[in-house]
């Protein structure tokens, strides 16, 4: 199971980290990414990160902006946002996958496991 937290209101220009967590699974293994969906809109990747936390993967949206990082011995994986713009409100989801690479790390289909969103409203 995999919840996000850490949504909230905050200014243009302004930061917030989000907190996905794992339960009841060791998502060690797994690589993770972070989708957002704004009204109205399609589902969009956002972020993604290797089991070892190696490698990342980045939508050109939030490139230098958005830093994903993770916690293996806390089964959490986090999404540092800066710099933020109204147009990336939205509900923020995290997926997780046993396996990703370069082609299908930012496709929706790779993730088996998806938590509940919180939403992220950044005001102008």
């Amino acid at each position: 199971q995999l919840q996000a937290s850490g949504g909230g209101l905050v200014q243009a220009g302004g930061s917030l980290r989000l907190s996905c967590a794992a339960s009841g699974r060791t998502f060690s293994s797994y690589a993770i990414a972070w989708f957002r969906q704004a009204l109205g809109k399609e589902r969009e990747f956002v972020a993604a990160i290797r089991w070892s936390g190696g490698i990342t993967y980045y939508a050109d949206s939030v490139k230098g902006r958005f830093t994903i990082s993770r916690d293996n011995a806390k089964n959490t994986v986090y999404l540092q946002m800066n710099s933020l713009k109204p147009e990336d409100t939205a509900v923020y989801y995290c997926a997780a996958a046993p396996r990703i690479i370069t082609s299908t790390a930012r496709m929706i289909t790779s993730y088996d496991y998806w938590g509940k969103g919180t939403l992220v409203t950044v005001s102008s």
